[in-house]
């Protein structure tokens, strides 16, 4: 993965030099950039962030990545904890010059500079990094402690991302992702790629939802329509 250094300074230069600050505030929501069928996704909430690759017409989900990040001096350092290509780059760390100015964000997400396009600020009561942490089992609430095998969902203002990883072992175990809804206590996806089941590509799956502190619990079924009733946990 290397930065054609021609083409990035000619396409970072395009900004005004007085947007060339970034702060990891300032990179709260979703990003987008698309090529043909093929749609491109970031998501940046409470210091974590997802890169996505996927086809929605063909249903092909094709890579993701993603980890905790800071922004600082108009450079993004990203730390990985999960890639479903190259798990080699899992506890490695890597800095990538950023420019933005209002919804354009110019990026190297590592085969050239793109250009990306805000989709919303991520602010929504569920925005944030959420880690599963309960899940109920025989009629009790199974806790799920903090371990290197773990399964979080990262939410901005409409988009939403789970994966399924261990830190430790550098595996990869599944994502899935699309938009969201979350209105009087409803919360719904509509999901646009799915690594384990393609033919789950285009369905809306509805739960009850609700916050309580960092605890949000939703209750529903699965894409399978399996009953679920789970606890998410929110990182910080």
């Amino acid at each position: 993965m290397k930065v054609i250094v021609l083409i990035a300074v000619t396409m970072l230069s395009l900004l005004p030099a007085r947007q060339y600050q970034t702060n990891q505030r300032e990179m709260n929501g979703a990003w987008t950039a698309n090529e043909g069928n093929t749609s491109f996704t970031l998501v940046f909430e409470d210091g974590y962030f997802s890169f996505a690759c996927f086809d929605i017409p063909g249903k092909r989900f094709i890579r993701t990545y993603g980890g905790s990040f800071t922004a600082s001096d108009g450079a993004l350092n990203f730390k990985y904890e999960f890639d479903s290509a190259e798990k080699e780059t899992v506890g490695t760390t890597k800095k990538m010059i950023a420019r933005m100015d209002g919804i354009i964000l110019l990026l190297d997400i590592g085969n050239g500079i793109k250009k990306w396009t805000r989709i919303d600020d991520g602010k929504n009561t569920l925005a944030g990094n959420w880690r599963i942490t309960g899940r109920m089992k025989d009629g009790q609430m199974e806790v799920m402690p903090l371990r290197a095998r773990k399964t979080v969902k990262l939410l901005s203002g409409t988009r939403f991302q789970w994966v399924a990883i261990n830190t430790e072992t550098k595996e990869f175990f599944g994502t899935g992702g699309g938009t969201f809804t979350f209105l009087n206590g409803k919360y719904t996806e509509h999901i646009e790629f799915f690594s384990r089941d393609s033919s789950r590509v285009g369905a809306s799956l509805s739960f009850d939802g609700s916050i309580n502190d960092k605890v949000w619990t939703h209750r529903g079924a699965s894409s399978k329509g399996d009953p679920i009733h789970e606890e998410w946990t929110r990182e910080n």
